[in-house]
């Protein structure tokens, strides 16, 4: 089997479907990433409370990097998880995988808002939790692929950018909430009420929010693309052999893409609010207000920058947010130590730069596998990236910034970041308008 950088075939699944299919498309890939980063989001914005509710009292900032090892150890299930359920998406379609991964994490995230805490339970409350965290890692680890291969096949190719946007619109909106949220309990709640039951409330909203988005996804049909592969009898027997005897050079390039997408991020939308807090001198309302103005202005900018690459190219928009994240990193954050205004005026900054990786690299990423591939390929790229180098940026920054001294550690490590990215853009093809289903989808050659 050729790779999918050969000729195309005739787009066999160009889009036919009305309006209100396509609306429900849109909501059945972008809930289930809402929901996702609801939990995570409340998860980092609460760390601290977590930290006295679920680790022995004494060194507050020992409990503060347990809690932050749990949210990175979460994070490294995940490439289990996208071994799963990446492969059975190709295998049985995506709707299926869909649905069970949203049922597992909205479960997951139910029974976490309901634990008892080191006080009732001791030893036990750390431990379930970790485990709980584990199964929510591990439905995750097939959320992305599924989702964005999903809405990639849904959307009608000239406008597939501006579609496929809308999944991290779903995961900006559930860092939107999760920071409303917390705003809400911190102005509202003293320090001991958000500690003996607070806390619980983002966890338990996420339940009924899990339920409401497995309905939905298990009434749609599945995508045209996939569709075309089951008419014409090339389901793949074996996606992953597949992916990685064919396509292992697009695996590479999405890697990159992604981690230029993760590190920022987790630096921006889940750290910050903690580097605010513990090294800037800010209230936590403050920072989680930050939080919240970075997440609207994302909202706007993320679909506009997807739009964008659909008519201007995917290279173009990825690799000018790529060249502005490794020269402005380390000035934002020179910027912030100034005072209130320069940390507003530095993570705004940041902000929109990863509203453009955003609004980009999701479907990049899924236009350079073939369908038979897709969803393996795109589940395996996130999340072995997701635990090397998103899950790690609490603990890592703040292990680092203990070790060093500098609060401008950040800095470097996005520059890093954005050279990896880089480096897969230009390695790229612009793949903007072209068809997803290829002849070698339907050559079925799987040996």
């Amino acid at each position: 089997m050729t790779a999918p950088d050969a000729s195309p075939a005739p787009d066999l699944a160009e889009q036919s479907a009305d309006p209100a299919t396509l609306r429900r498309s849109v909501a059945a890939g972008a809930v289930g990433v809402f929901v996702h980063w609801f939990d995570w989001a409340a998860y980092a914005y609460l760390a601290g409370t977590i930290a006295s509710v679920f680790f022995p009292a004494g060194n507050s900032t020992a409990g503060l990097l347990a809690v932050f090892g749990v949210f990175a150890v979460s994070f490294g299930i995940r490439p289990v998880g996208a071994l799963i359920f990446g492969p059975l998406g190709d295998k049985i379609g995506r709707k299926r995988t869909l649905s069970v991964v949203i049922f597992v994490m909205s479960g997951a995230t139910l029974v976490i808002g309901l634990l008892p805490g080191y006080s009732t339970i001791g030893i036990a409350a750390p431990i379930l939790l970790v485990l709980l965290r584990l199964l929510q890692g591990l439905a995750a680890g097939g959320e992305f692929g599924s989702a964005a291969s999903f809405l990639a096949e849904y959307a009608p190719r000239r406008r597939r950018g501006f579609g496929v946007s809308w999944l991290e619109v779903g995961s900006l909106l559930g860092f939107l909430a999760g920071s409303f949220v917390f705003l809400l309990l911190s102005i509202g709640l003293t320090n001991a009420q958000l500690a003996s039951w607070g806390w619980r409330v983002p966890f338990l909203i996420a339940a009924p929010l899990g339920i409401i988005g497995f309905v939905i996804r298990s009434k749609i049909e599945d995508t045209p693309e996939y569709r075309a592969l089951e008419a014409t009898d090339n389901v793949p027997r074996s996606p992953v052999r597949e992916l990685f005897r064919h396509n292992k050079k697009q695996l590479l390039q999405a890697a990159g893409l992604m981690t230029m997408m993760h590190v920022p991020f987790y630096a921006v939308l889940t750290y910050l609010v903690t580097y605010e807090t513990d090294y800037l001198g800010h209230s936590a309302g403050s920072a989680a207000a930050l939080s919240t103005v970075i997440s609207l202005v994302g909202l706007v900018l993320v679909p506009f920058f997807g739009r964008l690459s659909d008519r201007v190219g995917r290279r173009p928009v990825l690799i000018a947010a790529g060249v502005s994240l490794f020269v402005l990193a380390v000035p934002a954050y020179l910027v912030m130590r100034t005072g209130l205004v320069g940390t507003w005026i530095g993570g705004l900054a940041l902000g929109a730069i990863l509203a453009a990786i955003l609004g980009t690299y999701a479907v990049w990423s899924a236009e350079i596998f073939p369908t038979r591939t897709r969803q393996s390929g795109l589940s395996i790229a996130y999340n072995i990236t997701a635990a090397l180098f998103a899950g790690t940026v609490p603990y890592l920054m703040t292990v680092l910034i203990s070790a060093t001294g500098s609060t401008l550690v950040p800095g470097p490590y996005l520059m890093v970041a954005a050279a990896v990215g880089l480096i897969a853009a230009f390695s790229l093809r612009e793949t903007a308008g072209t068809p997803l289903l290829h002849k070698e989808d339907l050559e079925n050659t799987e040996a």
